[in-house]
């Protein structure tokens, strides 16, 4: 099943073959917004939970940490 296997990794080059059918994937605390996350064999697995059969992106925690901090900082805005 093609959205259950991931492919390709952020960062470049080839990520982990990580099965994502049993994932238990956790959306924000306020409900709001179309990320969900599901931590699977140490890494950390993103989709949009509108279109959860498009892969999902795949961080290793040292990616994750910087992601969440450079959103924090507001590198990611739009405005």
């Amino acid at each position: 099943m093609a959205d259950s296997m991931t492919e390709e990794r952020l960062a470049g080059g080839p990520r982990p073959e990580l099965d994502l059918t049993q994932a238990e994937w956790q959306s924000s605390s306020q409900g709001v917004g179309d990320v969900q996350i599901a931590f699977v064999e140490g890494y950390i697995a993103m989709r949009n939970r509108r279109s959860p059969e498009i892969p999902a992106v795949i961080f290793s925690p040292a990616e994750w940490r910087a992601f969440v901090l450079d959103a924090r900082d507001g590198e990611f805005d739009l405005t």
